[in-house]
């Protein structure tokens, strides 16, 4: 996938392509279901298929007090949308000027100047330029009227068995930031098509875990992803070799140790080299993956309640990612 930093970058002889737009934000099924669709249509029509974005999302420029938290960091967005099929991605930088630009203005400078559309490819709600003024029918009216097809495409609905389906509710970036601020990671990952991940590097921390037996990889607090609610967690930790290492995740503020910030941190369990020491991964950038919440985060007594704590989580861990298929990727 060709990756275009702003219009500058995309090439004069891009066209023609098929285009869709939004922010992405998880790059989640209802993503995936109009990219499918977009994929599709490309080749038919022997195009590129291109989708448009914006770093930062605009809610952070509009109204930055309530800008929700992004499900995903801009290279985990950036795997995900490549993976769907797509020929090129173009990353707008979203700022007053680009939100001033009214919907005729945008769609001519950015898919009929910028990459030759031929067919846009978009959902019921789209929405676009000044004020979020132009809509489908703004869309079909203006492809009337500058040379380019159409196509809408119906919502994704919700998963028929999935513990939080509520009545044909639409596959949604805000369903899934309920359900992970909630600790239901298995629903979020079932709308997300994929376990949900962290990816920060790991940082020195106190060395509560080490000295109690179970060392932890800390992240850093400037790691991406969204944070689910405290607790602990079966998942993955994959190193920068690849390395799929199953791990118990705590993510929370050790309130045994009367902590105050939110922290993640994932100890790697079954280590063919458990008794070696040096097991280092300090500095290198990790990827944590949540599979299932086993827990919510207590305080314990001491360290000896918290150890034996600690052991069984270890052991439904080990059972959770014994029947965890992403581990087989």
């Amino acid at each position: 996938m060709h990756y275009w930093n702003g219009l500058a970058e995309v090439p004069a002889g891009i066209g023609p392509t098929v285009v869709t737009i939004g922010n992405f934000d998880g790059v989640h099924l209802g993503h995936q279901h109009v990219l499918d669709r977009l994929v599709k249509v490309a080749r038919e029509k022997g195009a590129a298929a291109v989708a448009i974005s914006f770093d930062p999302h605009p809610a952070q420029v509009h109204r930055p007090e309530t800008a929700p938290e992004l499900i995903m960091g801009p290279l985990d967005r950036r795997e995900a949308l490549a993976a769907t099929g797509l020929d090129g991605l173009l990353m707008l930088h979203y700022n007053l000027q680009l939100a001033s630009l009214t919907p005729e203005e945008f769609v001519r400078q950015v898919f009929v100047d910028g990459l030759q559309v031929c067919a846009v490819v978009i959902g019921h709600d789209v929405r676009f330029g000044r004020g979020n003024s132009g809509d489908l029918e703004t869309m079909r009216r203006l492809g009337k009227e500058l040379g380019f097809d159409v196509q809408a495409v119906e919502d994704f609905g919700a998963l028929p068995d999935g513990p939080a389906a509520s009545g044909g509710r639409r596959c949604s970036s805000t369903w899934i930031r309920e359900a992970l601020r909630s600790g239901d990671v298995r629903t979020a990952s079932r709308l997300l098509g994929r376990t949900h991940r962290m990816r920060g590097e790991v940082v020195h921390g106190a060395a509560r875990g080490r000295e109690l037996g179970f060392p932890t990889a800390n992240l850093a607090p400037e790691s991406t992803g969204l944070i689910p609610a405290d607790g602990i967690y079966a998942g993955w930790l994959v190193d920068e070799a690849g390395t799929r290492w199953p791990a118990a995740i705590s993510v929370g503020s050790n309130p045994t140790f009367d902590g105050v910030s939110r922290q993640v941190e994932a100890h790697v369990i079954d280590r063919p080299d458990e008794k070696i020491t040096d097991f280092d991964l300090y500095g290198q950038h990790v990827v944590v993956e949540f599979v299932e919440r086993l827990r919510g985060m207590v305080a314990y007594t001491g360290p000896e309640a918290l150890i034996e704590q600690m052991r069984l989580d270890v052991a439904r861990t080990r059972a959770v990612l014994s029947t965890d298929s992403s581990g087989d990727r």
